[in-house]
């Protein structure tokens, strides 16, 4: 199926850079072989020990920031745990720190999957310009997904002017973790580029996948980014979500209730008729709205939409929350059709009672062409979050999961196509 033709495509994909790495704990979970392996460091000459250090320093400290603070940290984290008694040097630390790092490529196989929304300092947009940040899914060894960032400017036309990406990627201190859920603290200072959340509770121990992210407007006029997103563990699947007001702080939370399950959940920028609203998909197949008086639990659900044409007979899901217009409420869908192929259309809901539709698109919106259909995952756009931005509509989208582009569309011209 060939789509509407009113999308406009901005000329650039983005493809992920190896050269991005974590610094991680190299965990050998073996205590004895651990101390066999610290034996062997502190046996060398102080002049062996010297110059093993500049050999690393020389190979490594270039592609990270503060890497002998990260090389102390895992000393302190692996002394800690075979309880290292003797006095040793500071050298002897950092080379011990070494072996116990590694490095992960976080964007070696995927950056896919954006979401967009306004950025919370708007102090460098000019008149006609909006500030937007972005979130991430990138995918590394072990086709393990964590969470990025990038941000940029959206011009008056509605043309993407991306930020510059730093070449470095930086972990957030981990400040608290109970019952799978976390709190994550970035250093001033950090460029929001290098924020990197890898997946550190048990339940997303596998990925953090597809947040879709929202600037959420509580009745006092506060504004909290809400990102809701799939935890994997390798074999299930677990809905949670994740908050911040600075992009620096993060606290991430399990959604609860019989309803909060299946992946792809998307949050209402605000609350409606007093309750919360999210978009589901309960059962994989198709469209579902929930209301609830809390945040995090969610009981119950009821089907908006089911596959009606052929381009979305197998499968209904959305492409991020919905957007408020003064026509409606816009959620942009994706949908499977034959040959397991992916496109992205929208529907629109009663803006006072969004589990009305009042119009759907007779054609998707997008269509993988013959540059975006190649990839991980053949014949595949996908969005996890637009942004409106005066008259247009901006939508960030993967391409076969394995890069992603931006394209912009105008809302009047859009709604003369809802049916």
């Amino acid at each position: 199926m060939q789509e509407l033709g009113i999308i406009t495509r901005q000329q650039i994909q983005f493809f992920g850079n190896r050269k991005r790495v974590l610094g991680q704990f190299f965990d050998l979970n073996n205590d004895e072989r651990s101390r066999k392996i610290i034996s062997r460091i502190v046996a060398q000459s102080a002049g062996e020990i010297s110059k093993n250090l500049q050999d690393v320093l020389a190979s490594f400290e270039h592609r990270h920031q503060n890497f002998t603070a990260l090389l102390k940290a895992n000393y302190e984290r692996i002394a800690s745990r075979i309880a290292i008694t003797e006095k040793l040097s500071e050298e002897q630390k950092l080379l011990i720190g070494s072996y116990f790092t590694k490095e992960y490529s976080i964007e070696s196989a995927a950056l896919f999957n954006p979401s967009m929304a306004r950025h919370p300092d708007q102090s460098g947009a000019a008149s006609g310009e909006v500030r937007y940040v972005m979130s991430l899914r990138t995918t590394g060894d072990g086709h393990v997904s964590s969470l990025a960032f990038s941000c940029g400017t959206i011009d008056a036309d509605g043309e993407i002017i991306p930020d510059a990406v730093s070449p470095f990627a930086a972990n957030p201190v981990l400040t608290r973790i109970q019952n799978d859920e976390a709190e994550l603290q970035f250093a001033d200072g950090t460029a929001l580029s290098e924020r990197v959340i890898f997946p550190v509770t048990t339940d997303e121990r596998n990925g953090i996948e597809d947040v879709r992210l929202v600037p959420f407007v509580n009745e006092n006029g506060e504004t909290i980014w809400y990102g809701t997103y799939t935890a994997y563990d390798g074999r299930h699947i677990r809905s949670k979500i994740l908050q911040t007001q600075d992009f620096l702080t993060f606290h991430t939370r399990t959604l609860h209730g019989d309803a909060a399950q299946n992946k792809g959940m998307a949050l209402f920028p605000r609350k409606i008729d007093g309750a919360y609203a999210m978009i589901s998909r309960q059962d994989g197949e198709n469209i579902y709205i929930m209301f609830s008086d809390n945040l995090l639990h969610w009981d119950k659900a009821f089907l908006l939409e089911e596959p009606r044409q052929a381009w979305e007979f197998i499968q209904l899901g959305n492409c991020g929350s919905p957007i408020e217009t003064e026509d409606g409420w816009l959620l942009l869908s994706h949908s499977v059709g034959a040959m397991r192929k992916y496109v992205i259309s929208a529907y629109l809901l009663d803006r006072k009672n969004p589990a009305k539709i009042i119009g759907r698109l007779p054609r998707p919106l997008i269509s993988p062409n013959e540059s975006e259909r190649d990839g991980y995952v053949p014949n595949v756009v996908y969005s996890c979050g637009a942004m409106k931005h005066g008259e247009n509509l901006v939508i960030p989208y993967a391409m076969s999961d394995t890069a992603f582009g931006f394209s912009h569309v105008s809302i009047p011209a859009l709604m003369k196509h809802f049916i």
